[in-house]
């Protein structure tokens, strides 16, 4: 990845509906020469997809928690995917290193709706215990932005 193909992620970040002829103008290239730039991105996985960016809040999902699982003996990474992504309000988990097996971020409608998806996330297999520390506000997300 060049300087170039830094810059039109860049763009494409900030505003993922620029047109290539856009984003051409920014990085001295034409529509054409952007789109194969693009096209090579996607295909190399640079670039894994486009969404809407939304507020969980206005979709209703205003109350999260960071929750640290507690797994049964060795569960494996597969086993701990398993275990928790049927579950709509775990939007991201990780395995870590350290006392937890892993770490899950779950949004919920309000405190209720969050305490009965922690008792259901305890009783999948595997899991032994959940500790989890409720979100009180955002400071500071960012996007993920190139190592150049």
């Amino acid at each position: 990845m060049d300087r170039i193909d830094q810059q039109i992620v860049a763009l494409l970040q900030e505003n993922a509906r620029r047109s290539f002829l856009d984003i051409g103008g920014h990085v001295a290239l034409s529509a054409p020469a952007v789109k194969r730039r693009v096209d090579r991105l996607e295909q190399d996985g640079v670039i894994r997809g486009y969404a809407a960016v939304v507020d969980p809040v206005a979709m209703g999902w205003p109350t999260h928690a960071i929750v640290e699982l507690t797994c049964e003996g060795r569960m494996s990474a597969a086993e701990v995917t398993a275990a928790v992504s049927g579950f709509d309000e775990v939007t991201s988990a990780f395995t870590v290193a350290g006392e937890a097996a892993a770490v899950l971020h779950v949004r919920a409608r309000d405190t209720a709706h969050l305490e009965r998806t922690l008792e259901s996330i305890r009783d999948a297999p595997g899991i032994i215990r959940t500790q989890s520390q409720v979100v009180l506000s955002t400071l500071l997300e960012h996007p993920v932005v190139s190592a150049g």
